[in-house]
């Protein structure tokens, strides 16, 4: 029972969006005599897992700040919990080529064989393919991951991202937007192309709603030049002339491009404006120094020059916006002085989807409100090599 029987498979793709969760719920139990199962997803912030069948519990807390769920969503790896009450519940990552989800439980009568677990392990990667592209047709599983309500802008913002993590043989990546649920003009992109991976930092200008609107103008335009083959320079130039001439120089958007050459570990960069790159090399956090050119849409027709810098295997890139290394709350030191790289450090053996949220935990905790007074990015790249390929 190492493979998923194709009747869980046709099952998953013929559920309505809506009832993705209710199939998987009743193939599964028939297949392995489950007790029961349930789905977890994550919430926005990725601090807590919350469930899907019932979303709409009153004592509103997550389910699964209790332990075994969240390390088998930390890890990424089976976890098998025997509880008090005799029940063995499997906890199985939901997750689509490093994208996490969620996590997938079945509580099962007796502990399961290897057989079991693999195939549980399976089910639960069709079921993250199945919810990942459901979600495009239902506001339901959105739902479950919000714990209060967005903003307009934030709305926006989410709904432009293009995932909050990869898995690759070359490099592991994710990101974060905070304040989560309120974030306006602060954002990240990315894609994979022909083993060229390009990742782009934005700090939005203004707040609200129009600082959304000007950072979907700004992406699109990039995306745009970047799905018409355009490098690097292609990208900076069109957006940047797309804002001139909507906004003739009275809106500017500070932007960070990046190009890994996913077979050599060559980074070219464009740099314009005010997010910084940062490196983690062993123990050293050093700033990639790039020279910055101007901001895109200050001017019309700006021209860009790209810069290049190598990555070694082991290496680890923050992508930070000024919500985080300027972010001077109550007067104090800049949190990029000593407090952001310190965090860094702290992240060296975690992946880059918790790294980052160390960082911006930090961040939160250098704020003696706790509240961020600016939008915040942080875009986390391992990278690892091909090594002998």
């Amino acid at each position: 029972m190492s493979q998923v029987p194709p009747a869980v498979s046709r099952a998953l793709r013929a559920a309505p969006p809506d009832r993705v969760v209710e199939v998987a719920d009743r193939v599964v139990r028939a297949a392995v005599g489950a007790s029961r199962t349930e789905v977890l997803l994550a919430d926005y912030r990725s601090t807590g897992l919350w469930p899907v069948l019932d979303a709409d519990r009153p004592d509103g807390a997550p389910l699964a700040q209790r332990g075994a769920a969240q390390r088998c969503f930390s890890s990424q790896e089976p976890i098998l919990d025997t509880g008090v009450d005799g029940v063995c519940r499997l906890h199985l990552p939901l997750s689509v080529r490093g994208e996490r989800l969620g996590v997938f439980t079945v509580d099962l009568p007796a502990p399961p064989g290897d057989s079991v677990t693999e195939w549980a392990v399976d089910v639960a990667g069709d079921l993250a393919v199945a919810l990942r592209a459901a979600d495009r047709e239902t506001d339901r599983y959105r739902r479950a991951r919000r714990r209060e309500r967005l903003s307009m802008a934030a709305e926006m913002q989410w709904e432009l991202l293009p995932g909050r993590s990869v898995d690759h043989a070359a490099f592991r990546l994710g990101g974060q937007l905070e304040p989560a649920y309120t974030v306006g003009g602060d954002h990240f992109d990315w894609s994979l192309d022909d083993d060229r991976l390009t990742v782009t930092a934005l700090n939005g200008d203004g707040i609200g709603l129009s600082a959304a609107m000007l950072t979907a103008l700004v992406v699109n335009a990039m995306r745009n030049a970047r799905r018409s083959g355009g490098g690097l320079v292609e990208q900076a130039e069109l957006a940047s002339d797309t804002v001139y001439y909507q906004h003739r120089g009275r809106r500017h958007v500070a932007t960070l491009l990046l190009e890994v050459d996913c077979a050599t570990g060559r980074v070219r960069a464009v740099d314009a404006g005010s997010p910084h790159v940062w490196r983690l090399r062993g123990a050293a956090v050093r700033r990639i120094p790039l020279d910055q050119q101007l901001p895109l849409g200050m001017f019309a027709e700006t021209r860009y020059e790209v810069q290049e810098f190598t990555l070694e295997p082991g290496d680890r890139l923050f992508v930070v916006s000024d919500g985080v290394w300027a972010a001077d709350p109550s007067g104090a030191e800049p949190y990029g002085d000593r407090a952001m790289t310190r965090a860094m450090r702290a992240t060296r053996l975690q992946p880059p989807t918790e790294a980052v949220g160390t960082v911006l935990r930090e961040l939160r905790a250098f704020h003696a409100t706790g509240d961020l007074h600016d939008d915040a990015v942080v875009v986390c790249l391992d990278w690892r090599g091909f090594g002998d390929r």
